[in-house]
């Protein structure tokens, strides 16, 4: 299975409902056992990021905040926040489909980044549209 592929119908789901673009899915023992999509908007809550959020629902499924077995792939490099959250959560390791990001900060070793094209042109069509709605 292509994770990243799974990632990134999660992230069109946030395109779907203006959010942006952001997937995330959690692995364990090869299995997907948790999805989710930004929901900033939606929730009003600013830790509503597709990471925060996956990390909320394989905790809650595997009844452990710790998810030292666990790996997450995410269409977007991890905030400073997620990155926090994915350290405390223990996740063994990140995978991320694009860089397209505003801070460009170094991440620790165990994260790869995977060029993900359909990745970085989600986001980059979802800032276009955006731009383009608010001059119409």
């Amino acid at each position: 299975m292509n994770y990243m592929s799974e990632a990134l119908k999660e992230a069109k789901k946030a395109y779907e409902i203006d959010e942006v673009p952001v997937g995330a899915v959690i692995i364990k023992d090869g299995k997907i056992i948790a999805k989710a999509h930004n929901l900033k908007e939606k929730k009003q809550l600013a830790t509503a990021h597709a990471e925060i959020l996956a990390i909320e629902k394989a905790s809650k499924k595997m009844k452990n905040w710790r998810l030292e077995e666990c790996e997450l792939f995410v269409t977007l490099k991890p905030c400073k926040m997620c990155r926090q959250v994915i350290k405390e959560a223990r996740i063994k390791h990140v995978y991320y489909g694009s860089e397209e990001s505003i801070v460009n900060e170094s991440t620790k070793e165990n994260y790869t980044y995977i060029e993900s094209g359909e990745c970085s042109q989600i986001l980059k069509d979802f800032f276009k549209k955006l731009r383009e709605d608010k001059h119409n």
